[in-house]
């Protein structure tokens, strides 16, 4: 497969960067983080300007039509560069599952919005007794009158804090760990009912849980179809894992290539540090650790974009008798779920091990605070434990590869 970019991706690449490198060195982090919501609010709009946010959107909602591959991208870049920022919990996140799940009313009323920057989301899906499993949710939404009564708690709600609105998976039927029956409901985060506790994660980034205690909410606050949410959900956090080892894939190259600047100037016994042949076997270990976990990423995001399901329809189809069943998408869906699946454990196993090397490169400036290589390692143990970690991927790509074909449909 040729991961070849075009003319315009390198350029489009290399605006990022400079961008980055100008707006937001490292020097600078520290100060962003310090905001009361962990980043910078005219850095963000910056990036509406930009037309990122917008980026994966189509363009009949303001969008500019961008790729997997250019998201893809950015989120490299954004790791090179530590960028501390809502994109993910935003637009990656609760933008992608509006645009997936949503009505067209809710899409032309939220998709612009959040592509100007004016409008902030979360997605609350985790649950304390969870895990990673998606459909484990024990949060209710029970039908009353004109709207629904939620009951329940989540856990892990990226920047839930500053989001305007908070898009909350709850189940609507069905038994505590089935797909069917979860249903998506947009939240006003000022709502008598919705308690948030936040608290800042160990990358310093921004998350929340939340308890729903008996709060009501009008049926237009329903988001989407009823009891339909679980393959839209799916795949956005299939997006949005393969999104994060983009991220974690630029800090892998960021750390190569600091290290072995890093050995040209610093002196041991008189020489400088890359002269020293076992020095170098290890620092070219690294680059081609670098170097797969990117090759996998390419290919997690081109399955992502080859990922062609028909507008509007759903995974789950109703048969004759009203008996709930998986359509034969969930064939192409499971094929790009394992390489999704493949790119998030071998990245998480490399960038684990390039982080540690990182560190050890640099001796104990490594652990200084002062120094990136720290800061990037514990943004890639962030990653490693968002959407599953290494150990919990590899058991679903093995379960993934010997799950037999789905012929229903």
């Amino acid at each position: 497969m040729n991961f070849t970019f075009s003319e315009e991706q390198n350029l489009f690449r290399d605006s990022i960067r400079r961008y980055l490198e100008e707006t937001y060195p490292f020097e600078n982090r520290a100060k962003t983080l310090q905001h009361p919501n962990g980043y910078s609010e005219e850095l963000w709009q910056s990036l509406a300007e930009l037309g990122w946010l917008a980026l994966p959107f189509a363009e009949e909602y303001d969008g500019l039509g961008g790729s997997a591959i250019d998201s893809m991208i950015v989120m490299e870049e954004i790791g090179r560069a530590l960028l501390v920022s809502p994109i993910l919990s935003t637009v990656l996140l609760s933008g992608q599952l509006i645009a997936n799940a949503g009505t067209e009313s809710q899409k032309y009323d939220l998709i612009p919005q959040i592509g100007a920057g004016k409008l902030k989301l979360a997605l609350a899906f985790a649950e304390p007794d969870a895990g990673y499993d998606l459909a484990q949710v024990a949060t209710s939404a029970t039908k009353e009158g004109n709207g629904y009564r939620l009951n329940g708690a989540k856990c892990v709600v990226f920047n839930a804090q500053s989001a305007d609105i908070i898009i909350v998976v709850a189940r609507t039927s069905g038994h505590a760990n089935a797909q069917e029956g979860l249903s998506l409901f947009l939240l006003d985060p000022t709502m008598d009912g919705l308690n948030l506790k936040n608290y800042r994660t160990h990358d310093g980034g921004c998350a929340s849980d939340i308890i729903l205690d008996d709060l009501f909410l009008p049926d237009k606050a329903l988001l989407g179809d009823i009891g339909m949410a679980y393959p839209h959900l799916q795949r956005v956090v299939d997006q949005a894992a393969v999104a994060l080892c983009a991220e974690a894939s630029g800090a892998m190259w960021a750390i190569c290539e600091q290290s072995g600047a890093y050995f040209k100037t610093r002196e041991q016994f008189g020489q400088n540090l890359g002269s020293f042949q076992a020095l170098q076997h290890r620092l070219v270990d690294v680059y081609m650790k670098c170097q797969l976990s990117q090759s996998l990423v390419y290919d997690a995001v081109c399955a992502l974009d080859d990922q062609d399901l028909p507008k509007g329809q759903n995974d789950f189809l109703k048969n004759a008798d009203g008996v709930t069943k998986t359509c034969a998408n969930k064939t192409l869906a499971q094929k790009v779920s394992q390489k999704v699946s493949a790119a998030k454990y071998h990245v998480g196993m490399d960038a684990r091990s390039v982080g540690q090397e990182g560190i050890q490169f640099h001796g104990g400036m490594g652990m200084m605070t002062e120094l990136p290589i720290g800061h990037y390692y514990k943004r890639i143990t962030m990653i490693n434990a968002t959407f599953g970690d290494p150990r919990y991927h590899l058991k679903r790509y093995r379960d993934l590869m010997y799950q037999p074909i789905n012929s229903a449909a």
